[in-house]
């Protein structure tokens, strides 16, 4: 088994077994290429036990996210079917590690993206609509003690996220100045604005859907993309009660458990 297979294994057992230490040893703090190449290992695998990419996150995009990781520029991990919380829903504690929560905003997409020299107007017009949204995040990494190589490898640090049942066209949404609001038992945990993802959400869009287009993974109709943090990331206990409003497009909600009485 080479370095880099035996690595995604030790990640894939991570979810079973508990964090691992950083993966220093076998992938350089900064080796994008090591660590994507982890990280398709991953996705191959568990595409072959049945389960179903419905989208891709990009992660990183906000600098307050950056300054608290000590990273500096953007990745992308897979999104599976299994991986989508109902609006509203409940995501049984103990299914993460190391939890963590963001509030972000999120697109519906609506046609094949795959042309990498693409431009804002041709992402626009794929896009079906926009949501708010909630990604739980997660790592596999001990401590959350990542450099970037560590979250790409460990599918961007993803575990679970949640869209707003219901979305707006892209024309009825600001994307530059909305302000995003994350409470966590009522009271205010988090807040950013939409401008936090690489200044504005369709610009993470952008570098997300050029950059699978030049790896030949493109972005298809009824895909989600999950465009970045808009504030801090919170931290997730068993019984917290999660709600995010993104101003002008919505408004969704999970509980990581049963509720606190």
């Amino acid at each position: 088994m080479s370095a880099l297979a035996e690595t995604a294994a030790r990640l894939r057992a991570a979810y079973r077994d508990g964090p691992i230490a950083p993966l220093r040893g076998v992938l350089d703090p900064l080796d994008a290429t090591g660590a994507y190449a982890v990280q398709a290992i991953n996705t191959t695998f568990w595409q072959a036990t049945g389960r179903q990419i419905v989208g891709r996150k990009a992660g990183l995009t906000a600098r307050a996210v950056q300054r608290q990781l000590g990273v500096d520029q953007p990745d992308y991990g897979v999104l599976f079917a299994d991986m989508r919380v109902p609006d509203g829903g409940i995501l049984a504690a103990g299914t993460c590690l190391q939890p963590k929560v963001e509030g972000e905003i999120a697109f519906m997409i609506g046609q094949t993206l795959d042309d990498p020299a693409m431009d804002g107007d041709a992402l626009a017009a794929a896009i079906a609509s926009v949501h708010a949204a909630i990604e739980i995040v997660d790592s596999r990494i001990a401590d959350w003690k990542i450099s970037f190589a560590d979250t790409v490898a460990d599918n961007g640090s993803s575990a679970y996220f949640v869209l707003s049942d219901r979305g707006v066209a892209l024309a009825q949404a600001d994307l530059f100045s909305a302000g995003m609001v994350l409470e966590l038992d009522g009271e205010i945990a988090s807040v950013g604005a939409a401008a936090a993802a690489l200044g504005n959400p369709l610009n993470a869009a952008l570098w997300l859907a050029r950059t699978l287009a030049e790896r030949g993974d493109p972005l298809v109709a009824g895909d989600i993309l999950l465009a970045g943090a808009l504030g801090p990331m919170v931290e997730l206990s068993t019984g917290s009660h999660v709600a995010v409003t993104v101003g002008g497009i919505g408004h969704c909600s999970f509980t990581y458990g049963e509720p606190r009485s």
